[in-house]
Formats: structure tokens, C-alpha cells, sequence
């Protein structure tokens, strides 16, 4: 986090050195979806999920910094399964708990590097942090249509310890085994200016070993596809999605879908969708 912020920093000196036009710049809003799906992955049912970023652009746009918050609150969330008994200091007894996410990216010239905080507001030390970077072809081709490759790393955090390591060890935060799950994604979107149409595909591929993506070895764990569309009006934006998404590692004909309700289909349901409308100011 230090290297990043230090990054963040030069570039903000050399935007100034160069006494380029800074200009301020905001997204605001908040979706509410079905389900709550994250690369691919199935983690809750009917959410409200706030968004917030401030930062700036500079260069005639061809240099951005952002830094904000997300989060997720379930319908489901603050429930709890009654029984289970205390891990030393851990309880296993909440699900679907709040998610309450910090990030902050740095782009310049369609390249970006960035940091991604996920805490879970449950009474373990169940977070994680992840590094990404990527570039977006946008910047050259127009974002009407553009192609997009992300590379993220896990490199803290209670969720990139390996399966077999104690949960006392979560609890208390200690990180003996990393795991350093790493999550590849190839975009593409092609947007239909004069409808405010856009349609989106992506693959997910986790290049080694992860207990986040459920992989031992390499492999394409996800394959979605997404529609959108946006009305925009003088200060606020209004869409609605819909989202399909596949994991191919390990689908057969017996786990495509698992015919299971809320906690039991994380991390096992290999067929996820979902529907949503947001508003944007």
C-alpha cells in the first residue's frame, strides 16, 4: 500500500510540474441486484450495493485517480445459523455479513494500477487485499468499443490462506500460508450510442492454485455475459442490467447448478445470474 500510495503521489507531482489542467471528478450512486455475483462467483441474494469515488482528471483525461468506497448489504444479512459451535475467538454463526470495500486505481494512457481493500463486517479478521493492473484499448479505439485486460493479485488478508489452515489462525489474522490468488479477466463491451445500449463478455482465468476462485491448477473460471441499458438525464443516469455468468472448471452435468438456497450455493454453483437497476449522479 505504501508503493502505491508513494506512485499515486508522483503521479499527482508530475501532473502539477507539468501545470496541466486538473479538473475534479465524481461517480455517486447505488444498484440494487438479485444477486450478489463477483467474478462469476455466487455470494448472496437480493442487495443494495452503494458506490462512491472522488478524484481527478488531468492531460485532457488521458491521466485519472481514483479513490472510493463499495459495499454490499444482503437481505439476507446480520441472519445466523444457530449451533455451531466458537472457534476460539472466531464465530462461524453469521452469513452473507456486510462487505464494505476501499479502493483506489491510478490510470494514465488507458494503463492502470490500483488497490482493492475487502472487509466483511462479521467479528473474525475475514478481509482481504488485493493489487491489480491492466489497460484498456478504449483509450485508443473509443469507448463505443473497447477491449480490456485486468490482472488481480491477492497479497493479504484472511481469504488468500490456503484451505487447510486453522481458523484460528484467521481469526487472529495470521498469514503463515499465502496463497496469492491471482484472477485474470479479458473484456470486451460494444456500446449502441444512439440506443444507450451496451453489451458486455468476459473471461475469467486463474493462472494457479486458489481457494478464492475454488482452482488447483490453471483454469477458466468464469465466462459471463452482460447486457445494459442507460438513460441518461440532466443530472442523474438510470440503468438496468442483466448478467449471466459460467464457471467451466470442474461443470458436469450434476453441479451445473445446485439446487440449494443461500449459503449453501456460495462457493458451489458453478451457473450464477443476476438482474439489477442503479442510479448514478
Amino acid at each position: 500500500m505504501k508503493k502505491f500510495t508513494l506512485l499515486c503521489a508522483a503521479m499527482v507531482a508530475a501532473v502539477m510540474t507539468a501545470k496541466a489542467e486538473v479538473e475534479f471528478a465524481y461517480d455517486a450512486g447505488a444498484e440494487i441486484v438479485s444477486a450478489y455475483i463477483w467474478r462469476g462467483q455466487y455470494n448472496g441474494g437480493l442487495s443494495f450495493q452503494p458506490d462512491a469515488e472522488v478524484g481527478f482528471n488531468a492531460m485532457d483525461d488521458a491521466i485519472e485517480f481514483r479513490a472510493g468506497v463499495w459495499a454490499n448489504i444482503g437481505a439476507s444479512d446480520w441472519g445466523f445459523r444457530k449451533n455451531l459451535p466458537y472457534v476460539d475467538d472466531y464465530n462461524p454463526n453469521t452469513y452473507f455479513v456486510p462487505e464494505v470495500d476501499f479502493m483506489a486505481h491510478v490510470t494514465a494512457y488507458g494503463a492502470s494500477l490500483g488497490y482493492n481493500a475487502y472487509y466483511y463486517c462479521n467479528d473474525g479478521s475475514d478481509h482481504t487485499s488485493e493489487l491489480w493492473f491492466g489497460y484498456n484499448f478504449s483509450h485508443f479505439f473509443g469507448e463505443k468499443a473497447g477491449a480490456y485486460i485486468n490482472w488481480y493479485t491477492t497479497v493479504g488478508g484472511g481469504g488468500d490462506l490456503k484451505p487447510e489452515t486453522d481458523l484460528k489462525q484467521i481469526a487472529k489474522g495470521q498469514l503463515e500460508r499465502q496463497a496469492f490468488s491471482t484472477y485474470i479477466e479479458l473484456g470486451y463491451d460494444y456500446t449502441f450510442e444512439e440506443i444507450g445500449l451496451t453489451l458486455g463478455a468476459q473471461i475469467g482465468l486463474s493462472p494457479w492454485e486458489s481457494p478464492i476462485y475454488g482452482n488447483d491448477q490453471f483454469a477458466c473460471t468464469n465466462l459471463s455475459l452482460k447486457v445494459n441499458k442507460e438513460w441518461e438525464f440532466e443530472h442523474v443516469t438510470l440503468d438496468v442490467f442483466a448478467l449471466g455468468s459460467l464457471n467451466p472448471d470442474g461443470v458436469n452435468n450434476d453441479n451445473a447448478f445446485v439446487k440449494a438456497s443461500g449459503d449453501d450455493k456460495i462457493g458451489v454453483q458453478k451457473l450464477n445470474g443476476t438482474i439489477g437497476v442503479g442510479i448514478w449522479f
